[in-house]
């Protein structure tokens, strides 16, 4: 995926979830955030640069520009929260995951869900819930970075869905390139690492893989190691 009419910023502060205060041109701007995850470690006040998406003089926004990359160390990070599933649905789309995937619809209701992608292989009914990490420790990408029931629910969801006889996978887009491998974050929701050891046991494919990054681009790169 392509993002017009990016710029560079250095990150000030974050005001809250949504808003952060970005230096442009030696002016400050206020940003939105694409991203409601903590992020501490990717936006360092009066340090990080990062990368904005200018979206002109529109109306019907309430900020000019959006928060879309940063720079850690040697890693360039998307932090957009709403690009993995469009990277998936155009890495599914194009064969790429597998050739013999038709059918692919996105937001697919499955109980009392949402899951992010339905796809078919031959007679076969597939979900895929996508999860986009931002996270890296010590060369480790690394999810979540916060608390997450929602993250939880989907996943005995999907487990439930391996019962009726679905193929379900659990994808996640690590959104920057170099990892050395994906491994759920324990410290931060133990009960989300264990929800993901289970599904596994019950039949969900749990899969990773990296992305090739530039401040105005984005899509899925290669496969990488998962660690349970």
């Amino acid at each position: 995926m392509k993002y017009d009419n990016i710029i560079q910023g250095r990150f000030l502060e974050r005001a809250n979830r949504f808003i952060a205060y970005v230096e442009i041109d030696g002016r400050t701007q206020v940003c939105h955030v694409k991203n409601t995850g903590r992020c501490r470690e990717l936006l360092i006040p009066n340090e990080s640069i990062v990368y904005v998406q200018d979206h002109g003089d529109c109306t019907g926004r309430k900020t000019r520009y959006s928060l879309i990359a940063v720079k850690k160390n040697e890693y360039l990070i998307n932090m957009d929260s709403q690009a993995p599933n469009r990277v998936v649905h155009e890495w599914i789309s194009r064969g790429a995951f597998r050739d013999d995937v038709t059918d692919v619809k996105m937001e697919y209701k499955y109980g009392n869900s949402r899951i992010d992608v339905f796809f078919k292989r031959g007679d076969k009914s597939c979900l895929m819930e996508v999860k986009g990490v931002t996270l890296e420790d010590n060369g480790v990408a690394r999810f979540p970075d916060a608390p997450t029931e929602r993250g939880v629910k989907h996943v005995y969801e999907l487990i439930s869905a391996v019962g009726e006889g679905y193929e379900a996978y659990i994808m996640f887009v690590v959104q920057m390139k170099g990892v050395k491998y994906f491994e759920p974050n324990d410290d931060t929701h133990k009960e989300f690492g264990e929800a993901l050891r289970q599904a596994k046991k019950a039949g969900v494919k749990i899969i990773a893989a990296d992305c090739m990054v530039e401040p105005d681009y984005l899509a899925i790169g290669d496969y990488v190691k998962v660690k349970l």
